[in-house]
């Protein structure tokens, strides 16, 4: 299995080349038909192709999909041109004046792309968010519109409590005082009528 996956990869790298080595010939017997002689020819497909890798990088890993899109397009399309061109379509003694003003463009079209490729809007990392601002030791000034703290029952000022409840620790205070001798204390009429603590004490301020 392992040697059969390592024929395949093989046979796609063959491929890959042979297919890159057709276009880039391709593209450099257009621009020398197109006037650039010399080094200038041999620059225009690794100009292309190095668009297209920059393209197809930035698809892969970067954020900008539509402006990276747009400029594998324009690089596909110029290696594209330049084959079918080449195919016979096109006397290549005899370049059109049209065929020899984008192939004097080219290079500054490469430029802007491949600057705008290489640096463009990435996603930004969310910014830290700021600590919180410690509590000073300055008075702070009361909000009159702030709603205020319900005021606690007082020795002077007993809770509100069902008149039924009162009754029934009256009744319940009276039986302990007859059977012990004794006034009840909180504990013991709170354990009596099942009642929270608070609530036992406010019961027994209204039995005094």
């Amino acid at each position: 299995m392992a040697r059969l996956t390592a024929v395949r990869a093989d046979a796609v790298l063959v491929q890959a080349a042979i297919a890159g080595a057709l276009s880039f010939a391709h593209l450099h017997d257009l621009a020398a038909a197109a006037g650039q002689d010399g080094w200038k020819a041999w620059a225009y497909p690794v100009s292309v192709d190095l668009l297209l890798v920059a393209a197809w990088h930035r698809l892969r890993t970067g954020g900008a999909k539509a402006s990276a899109w747009c400029w594998f397009l324009v690089a596909l399309v110029a290696s594209l041109g330049a084959n079918v061109a080449t195919a016979g379509l096109l006397d290549l003694n005899d370049v059109p004046a049209w065929l020899r003003i984008l192939v004097a463009g080219w290079p500054a079209v490469a430029f802007l792309g491949g600057t705008l490729l290489a640096h463009g809007t990435r996603a930004l990392p969310e910014a830290p968010k700021a600590p919180e601002a410690e509590t000073t030791g300055c008075p702070e000034t009361e909000d009159p519109a702030a709603p205020t703290a319900p005021e606690l029952p007082t020795a002077s000022a007993p809770a509100s409590v069902p008149p039924a409840l009162v009754a029934l620790a009256r009744k319940v205070a009276d039986e302990h005082r007859t059977r012990t001798g004794t006034a009840i204390d909180t504990s013991t009429l709170r354990a009596r009528l099942g009642v929270p603590m608070p609530l036992a004490e406010a019961i027994a301020a209204h039995l005094i």
